[in-house]
Formats: structure tokens, C-alpha cells, sequence
């Protein structure tokens, strides 16, 4: 069996786990720890270390990292949710010399768009699938035929005069106390937007609302399907490890 190490670093948590890279299932326990206050690059590095350790991690195992944030040629370029010292930061060079392994970081919807590419529910799919993450921010993923095209961030989209992610993302709909209903219509408004500028074939949704997708998919209205994560709030992790193994460019 073929197996990587995943880690999902997130604005409020950071989570790891052994993979099956052929399955994508986790074949250990799924450690999660808060992310430090201010999420600076020391800090952060101290809990991936600690989940490594805990994992019992192997030394011919990759290990593949995703982050909230534009990631070029192994450097995060933007910092969402997370300390600025993140902006034009080497992370890959970083985590590798800490770690003294090999390291490879993608953004955290990019990984999970990989995840649910190569083994979800965007495999086999034509056209443009665009996967979400409805959580602290709203992250995204655009999948042409399959391929991955990067560091798209929809999150950020001015919608009304205002960020989207600020008024749709998870977090604030647990901010302000929304029904889904009303965060339903925000929803709406979000996707109707995204689909009026790309016009997918299908959203994939993810972050750890997706398992309660019954009680608002519903209530959203758009022309495209919605469907959520086959890996739900594990495709970042499960992404993170298949992205170890990926050939380089």
C-alpha cells in the first residue's frame, strides 16, 4: 500500500493524517490541533512538527501540506486568515530544512480540488467543475476536464461592495447567528455571480459545513448542480498527500 502524509493547515485548526494514495482513505487517526493565535510561520511549524510526530510518521513517506494561500514555485504568495509574514514566503525551503525532508505546499481548496479530481466527485467530469470551501473564508478550485488550474480565489470577488467570503463564508453565518435560510440567499447570490463570469458544469462543495449539506443545498438556487465533497472536511488532507506524489512540472 502506497502511502503519504497529509496536513491541512487552517485558519482555525491545522489537521493531518496518514492516506491511502490509491483510495484516498485514512489509514491512521485524524489528528487536529488549534492553529496558534496569529498563525505565524514559527508557531505553525511547531504544531505540523507535533502532528508528524504523533502520526508516527516514516521517513520514505511524502509529506504534502496545503495552506490557506496563493502558493507559486513552493512560496505562498498572499496570506488568508493567517499572519502577513506568510506574503512571498519560501514555506517549501522552510518546512524541509525544519522537518529535514522534503516538502511540498499547495493552497488548501487547490488540494482539496485535487483530492476530489482524482478520486471524488469531480472525477470523470468534462468541462469546468469549480469546487468551494465554506469555512473560515471561501476558498476555491477550478478543474478543466479534470486538470487542475491554480490559485483561482473566488473568495475574494467583490459582491455587492463587499468581499464574499466575508458575508458567505461559514464563519459568518456563525458570526452573525444565520438561519440557513439566510445564509442560503447569500449563498445564492455567491454562486449565481461565480456562474454568470465561468459557467461550470458543477460546484463541488467542501469544508466542514458539507456534512450538513441537506439542511442548504436545497436552498440554494443556481443553474449548475451542487454536490458536496466526497471527502468532505478530509479532502484537504487527502489532497495535500496525493499533491506529494505528484510529478513535478
Amino acid at each position: 500500500m502506497s502511502v503519504a502524509l497529509g496536513i491541512d493547515i487552517g485558519g482555525t485548526g491545522i489537521k493531518g493524517a496518514r492516506v491511502n494514495l490509491a483510495t484516498g482513505e485514512l489509514v491512521s487517526d485524524r489528528v487536529k490541533i488549534a492553529t496558534p493565535e496569529g498563525a505565524h510561520p514559527p508557531d505553525v511549524l511547531d504544531v505540523v512538527q507535533e502532528i508528524v510526530d504523533t502520526l508516527g510518521h516514516r521517513e520514505d513517506e511524502p509529506i504534502g501540506v496545503c495552506f490557506p494561500a496563493v502558493v507559486t514555485h513552493g512560496r505562498t504568495r498572499s496570506a488568508s486568515n493567517v499572519s502577513q509574514e506568510w506574503i512571498d514566503f519560501p514555506a517549501d525551503e522552510y518546512l524541509t530544512q525544519e522537518l529535514g525532508q522534503p516538502i511540498r505546499m499547495v493552497n488548501d481548496a487547490d488540494a482539496a480540488g485535487f483530492a476530489e479530481a482524482s478520486l471524488g466527485s469531480a472525477r470523470g467530469v468534462d468541462g469546468l467543475v469549480i469546487l468551494t470551501t465554506l469555512g473560515t473564508g471561501i476558498g476555491s478550485a477550478f478543474l478543466m476536464d479534470g486538470v487542475l488550474v491554480p490559485n483561482s480565489e473566488l473568495g475574494l470577488l467583490e459582491i455587492d461592495g463587499e468581499l464574499a467570503e466575508k458575508r458567505a463564508a461559514n464563519s459568518a453565518r456563525e458570526r452573525e447567528g444565520l438561519s440557513f435560510e439566510e445564509w442560503a440567499s447569500r449563498l445564492t447570490r455567491f454562486y449565481t455571480h461565480v456562474e454568470t463570469l465561468f459557467a461550470p458544469e458543477l460546484f463541488v462543495i467542501g469544508g466542514g459545513v458539507s456534512s450538513s449539506h441537506e439542511k442548504f443545498f436545497p436552498l440554494i438556487e443556481a443553474g449548475a448542480p451542487l454536490v458536496p465533497a466526497h471527502f468532505l472536511n478530509n479532502a484537504g488532507i487527502i489532497g495535500s498527500a496525493l499533491w506529494a506524489t505528484k510529478p513535478q512540472d
